[in-house]
């Protein structure tokens, strides 16, 4: 019998410059794969059940018990069996340095084993804490309490990148990338390529991920209108570019994404606060 069951929670104020989002989720269904799209966060997965398993492009899917994943440029195949249970986390480049003790840049387009990162005894000790709570309450509460004790003071090497940053994400990606190096006295490339180093990939594709995320969003809320409306109200050409975009971050097109995974991303139920 299918079951879904997926828990947003905020996380505290002195957490949020370092989390986008924080979700728990449930899932019961038949094995399939699962597409993790490109985002403006790197990703955090700790399981609760099983093992999250990364399907690479050759060779055969690798499990973990706790993820992280950098920012990326193609979809991410997550194979799974009839059960999917864990927390997800988004992380900022803020985080990633805080949190991480490195630059996102070190991670972009992979995925790596958690305990590598944070020691296996701190890890796993994490992730049997939360497999032992018995609420999403409960379990985020204890997540949020072992992230305040990890992180540690931090900051992006420079204004200039930090305000760049913002200014990207403020503006869900459409302000031209020779415009931001103007706006902080750079040459343009100068800037791409301290922002190569920092965030690992380069500005203008993080402008369209970013433009690809709000397009996303408008679909889960529910957006009245066609695709071609949605399309025009995020920046696209028309709704071919619209089309060529999602093709090429998510690997299937728009229509048949929506088919596949809107059902799942819409049940999400909003816990209220977990701090």
């Amino acid at each position: 019998m299918a079951e879904t069951q997926y828990v947003k929670a905020k996380p505290p104020p002195h957490l949020r410059p370092l989390i986008t989002d924080m979700a728990g989720y449930r899932i019961r269904s038949a094995p399939g794969v699962h597409r993790g799209l490109p985002s403006r966060s790197l990703t955090v997965i700790l399981t609760l059940d099983e093992t999250v398993d990364i399907a690479p492009d050759s060779g055969p899917a690798q499990s973990y018990a706790a993820l992280v994943g950098g920012l990326h440029r193609k979809p991410t195949r997550i194979t799974h069996g009839e059960l999917q249970h864990g927390i997800q986390l988004g992380l900022t480049p803020l985080g990633a340095r805080a949190l991480l003790g490195m630059p996102a840049g070190e991670l972009a387009d992979t995925g790596v084993d958690l305990a590598a990162m944070l020691g296996a005894a701190a890890t796993g000790a994490l992730v049997e804490r939360l497999r032992s709570a018995t609420t999403w309450s409960d379990r985020f509460a204890l997540l949020n309490d072992a992230l305040a004790r990890l992180a540690a003071p931090a900051a992006l090497p420079s204004p200039e990148l930090d305000w760049i940053w913002r200014r990207m994400t403020e503006t869900h990606g459409h302000v031209p990338v020779a415009s931001l190096a103007t706006d902080v006295g750079w040459s343009r490339q100068h800037l791409g390529s301290r922002f190569r180093r920092e965030f690992g990939l380069p500005p203008k594709l993080i402008s369209r991920v970013m433009r690809l995320e709000q397009a996303r969003g408008r679909l889960i809320s529910g957006a009245r209108g066609s695709l071609a409306d949605v399309a025009a109200d995020c920046g696209y050409s028309d709704q071919a570019h619209f089309n060529r975009d999602w093709l090429e971050f998510t690997g299937v097109p728009p229509s048949r994404w929506m088919a596949e995974e809107l059902p799942f991303v819409q049940g999400a139920t909003h816990l209220a606060d977990a701090s």
